[in-house]
């Protein structure tokens, strides 16, 4: 009987005991001016009907490391757009997309990626583009997998194949992207 008191005590009165606040000075110190997230107040999406946009980078993406998450990337349309006899876009107009998460390839070939987000251009209100484009890179793991499976008659050389590492993610000036334009969202 001794020994469960004890026991209960320890297992619910002591870790109480100890409990502090700890307040974390790093984060007190960092800046408070934080991007706000664009919110949509005035919401229909309703109408189906989209506009393709075709784009080609600017600057050329040769990997996921030469750019950051957060990074404003520019694009610039190819040819004029017209919707409903109304221009939406000209040749040359710049379109201007952050980049929203970059994914480093992985080992047994799972590729790169990067992922476009808040695509907007001027005149044009932000909520009716397309909510995000993503480029991958080589995917090697359809070569991987069954590789793997053959040698794992041979013990250690089935696991050699987990080394086999993704493709980098790629953008270059020649690849058009096709965004979609939505008229009748708010």
């Amino acid at each position: 009987m001794n020994k469960l008191v004890l026991f209960l005590f320890l297992f619910f009165i002591c870790p109480y005991c100890v409990a502090e606040i700890i307040q974390d000075d790093v984060a007190n110190e960092l800046p408070k001016a934080v991007m706000q997230p664009y919110v949509y107040e005035k919401y229909n999406f309703e109408s189906t009907e989209k506009v393709p946009i075709q784009v080609k980078i600017i600057k050329e993406i040769k990997s996921e490391f030469d750019i950051y998450e957060g990074q404003f990337i520019d694009f610039k349309v190819i040819k004029d757009v017209v919707y409903k006899d109304r221009v939406i876009a000209k040749s040359g107009d710049i379109i201007t997309a952050r980049v929203s998460v970059i994914i480093t390839p992985g080992m047994n070939g799972i590729p790169a990626s990067i992922i476009f987000k808040d695509f907007c251009m001027d005149g044009a209100p932000k909520s009716r583009f397309i909510n995000s484009y993503e480029v991958f890179g080589q995917d090697r793991s359809l070569l991987v997998f069954p590789l793997k499976c053959a040698l794992t008659i041979l013990p250690p050389s089935g696991s050699l194949t987990n080394f086999i590492m993704g493709g980098h993610a790629k953008l270059n000036k020649k690849k058009t992207i096709t965004i979609y334009y939505y008229p009748d969202w708010e």
